[in-house]
């Protein structure tokens, strides 16, 4: 088969190479890969800069797929020969990535795809979506009439986490810029200009001077502090970029709960992969429901232009998820 091979760190060219086809071993399916999404996280890993995730070259790389399920391993009654599914299940560590035409994959980390839903728009939900949800549902326990602010709302886990709040009955703040502020409305949130209004603008006219009940934080660095700052007191911060070196005082003087998400982990220790797979039902459930829409950017790339794709993540000017098609 092809697939996207990282040779060298330092260099960081995907090189299109001709490799063995894998099999499906005991708990693994074998997926024809159809499209496979790309995260920043990928970019990182390509660099060199994720020595967290950084697998040993020469490496397949890609996070996400939705493909369709060719062979069934041993132990395997969730998922048969032909299913079309969905996941967030390589490119780290001895993981196989997604830039492939198959690729084996522990079929706890898979879920149905959405019957509503190209291939290409489920192949940008995974990531983003078990972050979302890790972060509000599984930490934050978002509740019905909660006053919620997304910091990076129009991003790729702020679009999906402005619908999972909104979906669970929230009330949804969401931070943009003037460009994008139709996105996060369409979404059914009130966007907010970050680059004109102030932190303590916002809890004034937005959460009655007191805080929000829940801030979601998908940027870092500054935005994480505007997070502690932007509850109320016993309120909940859940971010996935506090990778930074932060104040707590402001946050922890009201008793603010801060809860980190690094959605990689069953992956990198073998442990909570079937939770993954059952979150991403529920990411089913709710596209099916009309509930929830990724945003994919419009660029059309192949299996063999992924150096291009990384490229457009790089840059930042992605509107949406980034998406390789590798095979049909």
């Amino acid at each position: 088969m092809h697939a996207q091979v990282l040779k060298d760190y330092t260099d960081g060219t995907l090189h299109l190479t001709s490799v063995v086809k894998p099999t499906a071993g005991p708990g693994q399916v074998l997926v024809r890969v159809v499209a496979s999404g790309l995260n920043p996280i990928d970019t990182k890993i390509r660099a060199g800069v994720a020595p967290y995730a950084m697998p040993v070259l020469p490496a397949i790389l890609g996070t996400d797929l939705a493909g369709v399920v060719e062979l069934v391993g041993e132990g395997v009654s969730r998922f048969k020969i032909g299913d079309e599914v969905y996941g967030l299940t390589g490119g780290v560590r001895g993981l196989p990535g997604t830039l492939a035409e198959y690729s084996a994959v522990d079929a706890d980390l898979l879920a149905l795809k959405p019957e509503n839903l190209s291939m290409r728009e489920a192949a940008a939900l995974p990531l983003v979506f078990l972050t979302a949800w890790e972060g509000l549902v599984d930490r934050a326990n978002v509740q019905r009439g909660q006053r919620v602010f997304v910091q990076g709302g129009a991003g790729g886990v702020g679009h999906v986490a402005v619908q999972i709040a909104i979906a669970h009955g929230a009330h949804v703040f969401a931070t943009a810029s003037a460009q994008k502020a139709d996105i996060v409305k369409a979404y059914g949130a009130t966007p907010i200009d970050y680059r004109s209004t102030t932190i303590e603008q916002i809890v004034s006219e937005y959460a009655d001077g007191v805080g929000f009940d829940l801030a979601y934080d998908t940027v870092g660095g500054s935005s994480l502090d505007d997070a502690l700052v932007s509850v109320k007191p016993y309120g909940h911060v859940v971010s996935c970029a506090a990778f930074g070196v932060h104040n707590l005082a402001a946050g922890s003087l009201r008793c603010v709960t801060l809860s980190g998400v690094f959605v990689l982990l069953p992956m990198l220790n073998g442990n909570g992969r079937a939770h993954h797979g059952e979150i991403l039902e529920f990411a089913t459930r709710l596209a099916e429901e009309g509930k929830l829409k990724p945003l994919v950017d419009e660029h059309v790339y192949s299996l063999e232009e992924a150096q291009n794709a990384h490229s457009l993540v790089e840059s930042g000017q992605a509107v949406g998820k980034v998406v390789v098609n590798v095979g049909s």
